[in-house]
């Protein structure tokens, strides 16, 4: 294992990990007190058994220029494996612009491969490479110098064993021509679209019931402002102020700092000053907003008209197609997808590419009552419903 410090160290290691057909990476962060994530350390292991396939990256080291290091992420003739990529590539582009290409991400192929939903680094290292990690670092501030011996090799753990880990699971995919789908799937990781956060979007993750048209209008408002504001500052959202008092402020919607103060949920600081003066003005812009411009909620069950019991036989159906092709159900379709496809809606990702294909297909047919649910043993069947003077057939489903 590499402890590297320096730009000169970083190229010559980049050089060597660009020989192979793919490099593990891994990073550790700290985003507790910053909206953004700051990189604190850099893991990398291509294959071989010796201490030199091993590298740790000190992004905090005076002088180092991480160059070598995108370049290598940027290398198309290198995959790239991380294990729950997401995180680790939002810090990439933010810093960069940088997206890691190819990629593979084992959680993702995990659940193709029948490992259950979002298994995690841990579960995988302990079935596939058959070791065990050691958790006492887990919490450590990766920001702070020195790191210990023991915090070291936790670090280094994660890139690895995540080789055996990758190798397994490539392997696997290849055995049951599956690779497609982990490529359906890489695609929306590797498109730098998924890794904008536009703040004109944020209320969107606010959990909030549906009120009224101007409600709404304050919440967006409210929302863009406080994703501004925690930008620009580099602080985390709630430290502006947290969803329940941006909910309490939609609904309210005072208008003058007197009115701030009579808040139940508004952190003291949010009253006065700069964020108090940024609420108050989102408000009226929210007030001020063309009636036909107002916000719809997104589309929940209550506003959905959803079938109750079709929604329930999407459901046993999603699940007997998932044991049969030994698949997350998450991964093929979130709980919200099928009340959507009950409800009617169409074009949703768990009825197109492969998904379409094990799920898709007979939902739909379900849905148009072409086919109907059975139980045979222990499997349960689609039963293709008469029309006319057609038989009815029974297919196997799990």
């Amino acid at each position: 294992m590499q402890i590297i410090t320096t730009t000169k160290a970083l190229a010559a290691f980049c050089e060597r990990a660009a020989r192979h057909p793919y490099v593990t990476v891994d990073t550790e962060f700290l985003r507790e007190r910053t909206y953004w994530s700051k990189l604190c350390l850099v893991q990398l292991a291509h294959p071989g058994d010796d201490e030199s396939s091993v590298a740790i990256i000190d992004p905090l080291a005076e002088g180092l220029n991480l160059d070598p290091l995108y370049a290598l992420l940027a290398a198309p003739s290198v995959v790239k494996v991380f294990h729950a990529a997401r995180q680790d590539i939002e810090i990439f582009v933010t810093d960069r612009g940088v997206v890691p290409a190819p990629l593979f991400d084992t959680q993702v192929a995990a659940m193709v491969c029948g490992f259950g939903e979002q298994a995690s680094y841990e579960t995988l290292v302990r079935k596939i490479a058959k070791a065990e990690i050691d958790k006492s670092s887990r919490f450590t501030d990766w920001s702070r110098r020195p790191l210990s011996e023991a915090q070291l090799r936790y670090a280094a753990a994660d890139v690895t064993l995540l080789r055996p880990v990758y190798e397994h699971l490539s392997q696997r995919l290849r055995q049951t021509g599956r690779e497609s789908w982990v490529a359906e799937e890489m695609a929306v990781l590797t498109d730098p679209a998924t890794y904008r956060t536009d703040p004109a979007d944020a209320w969107e993750r606010v959990k909030a019931r549906p009120g009224s048209a101007r409600m709404m209008a304050a919440l967006v408002e409210l929302a863009r402002f406080r994703e501004e504001y925690a930008q620009a500052h580099d602080v985390p959202r709630s430290r502006v102020f947290k969803d329940d008092a941006l909910v309490e402020l939609a609904t309210v919607r005072p208008m003058t700092e007197a009115d701030l103060a009579k808040s139940r949920l508004l952190l003291r600081e949010a009253r006065r000053g700069e964020i108090a003066e940024g609420i108050l003005a989102a408000i009226r812009r929210a007030a001020e907003r063309n009636p036909d411009d107002l916000p719809r909620p997104a589309n929940g069950r209550e506003q959905l008209q959803v079938n109750p019991a079709l929604a329930e036989l999407l459901r046993v159906l999603l699940k007997a197609k998932a044991e049969r092709e030994d698949v997350a159900p998450r991964l093929i379709a979130s709980s919200a997808e099928l009340d959507a496809i009950a409800a009617g809606r169409r074009g949703l990702p768990a009825l197109q590419g492969w998904r379409r294909e094990v799920f898709g297909e007979d939902a739909l047919r379900l849905c148009e009552g072409k086919v109907g649910l059975a139980a045979r043993g222990q499997s349960v069947v689609t039963v293709n419903l008469p029309s006319g003077g057609e038989r009815r057939t029974e297919r196997d489903i799990a």
